[in-house]
């Protein structure tokens, strides 16, 4: 069993590998670089671009009124969203070294590159901004949750469970008491080493 799980996270990652070839070929086709974290695209392009942009009086001028009506709604999350982001933040840096868990990169999770869009006005902008953070702090908080789940109490549930975490192949078998008990400590230190979403491949 554990052999065919490592071929199949053997196949993940070389997926994982073409995709990202695939992302590199749209970077060319859609013409632009990244420098410093920012997005850079060639001035012809950006120049078509903006000639789309919708300005943010036409925009508000034509939005949904219950889009509008629902906004303050949605943006009264951010002041949970910072307040998990500084637990999560403060959780690992006080017991992950006690654990000897690696600590998860935030700046792996958390990315704000659509402010480079020319064609977004800044309310777009802004709600693009709002959408990475939200996003980007649930998947920094799962990789957390994850890898404490995996020191704590890696065992698989009995039932299949929807979208698991990227630690949970390695877990033991529902049921596996043995297994439990020889391999817990070594499981305990098998982690991805700056793999953002990464599961460890030998």
């Amino acid at each position: 069993m554990p052999h065919q799980i490592d071929e199949l996270i053997s196949r993940i990652r070389e997926l994982q590998e073409e995709l990202e070839v695939e992302f590199r070929k749209k970077r060319e086709e859609f013409n632009f670089i990244i420098e410093e974290k920012r997005v850079r695209f060639a001035e012809e392009v950006a120049r078509q671009q903006r000639r789309l942009k919708t300005g943010w009086i036409r925009y508000l001028a034509t939005a949904r009124p219950l889009n509008l009506l629902t906004a303050p709604v949605i943006y009264a999350g951010l002041g949970p969203f910072l307040l998990l982001d500084l637990f999560l933040s403060a959780y690992q840096l006080i017991c992950f070294p006690i654990y000897g868990i690696p600590k998860v990169k935030r700046r792996d999770y958390l990315v704000f590159d659509r402010e480079d869009l020319p064609y977004l006005n800044f309310i777009e902008k802004f709600n693009c901004f709002y959408c990475s953070y939200g996003n980007g702090l649930m998947a920094y908080g799962r990789e957390i949750a994850a890898r404490t789940e995996q020191y704590w109490c890696p065992i698989k549930h009995a039932r299949r469970i929807k979208a698991a975490h990227d630690h949970y192949p390695r877990f033991f078998e529902y049921g596996d008491a043995e297994s439990w008990q020889k391999g817990l400590e070594r499981l305990r230190r098998q982690y991805p080493k700056d793999q953002p979403n990464g599961i460890k491949v030998k």
